[in-house]
Parts: C-alpha cells; sequence; structure tokens
C-alpha cells in the first residue's frame, strides 16, 4: 500500500506491506506529472513495515528510475532495515541522481532543503 503527499517540487511517500502493480498505478502518474510541472523533483520514499515488491512492481520502480534519472534531484530513502539500505546503494551508479539512504526524521529536512 502506498499514502502520497504532494508539496510544491516534493513528493512524499509511505510504503507499507508488499508494493504491487495497483500502488505503482497510484505511484507513477503522480511522479510523472510532478516532473513535468517542475523538471526536476525530491522524492522522500519512508518504507514502513515494507514486505518489497512484486516482481512486475519492482521493475516498473528500476525502469522508472533509469527513465527519469536527470529529472530526480534528491531522492531520501527512509527506513531501518540494512537490505533497505544496501538496496539504495545498489541504485546509486544507476543515476547521476543525490540519493540517500535514513534511518531517522532528518531525511525530510534534507529533501526539503534542496534547491531546484
Amino acid at each position: 500500500m502506498i499514502q502520497i503527499e504532494e508539496k510544491a517540487n516534493i513528493i512524499y511517500m509511505i510504503a507499507t506491506s508488499k508494493l504491487n502493480d495497483k500502488d505503482y498505478d497510484q505511484m507513477l502518474p503522480v511522479l510523472r506529472e510532478k516532473i513535468k510541472k517542475n523538471n526536476k523533483i525530491n522524492w522522500y520514499f519512508q518504507m514502513k513495515e515494507l514486505e518489497g515488491w512484486t516482481t512486475h512492481a519492482f521493475w516498473r520502480d528500476v525502469k522508472f528510475d533509469l527513465q527519469n534519472t536527470n529529472k530526480l534531484n534528491r531522492v531520501a530513502i527512509v527506513e531501518e532495515k540494512k537490505w533497505h539500505e544496501l538496496m539504495t546503494n545498489a541504485m546509486k551508479p544507476l543515476t547521476n541522481d543525490d540519493i540517500l539512504y535514513y534511518y531517522a526524521s532528518k531525511a525530510k529536512e534534507w529533501i526539503s532543503k534542496s534547491e531546484l
């Protein structure tokens, strides 16, 4: 399940349970529209008791990230599980975006300070 909040050039998302195509049907249009309006965006993505992704949903995520590598200014991935941090670090070579992993609420401060 995904919860989405928008503010200026920032999108805040909180993901729970297991992300699937229905979640991406909700997420991707919001992200694309925000990019269209602002050219570059900041994306706060909190994983709260996230169990992972379905295979197809994960592929959609990777595809979106690769297609929009120059449109994501800052990406904050927030959670407290080591495998999420490892996943974030694995994404870094695939993008020019400023992407950081956070264990704490400082992510909202970092994501909102970025100037586009």
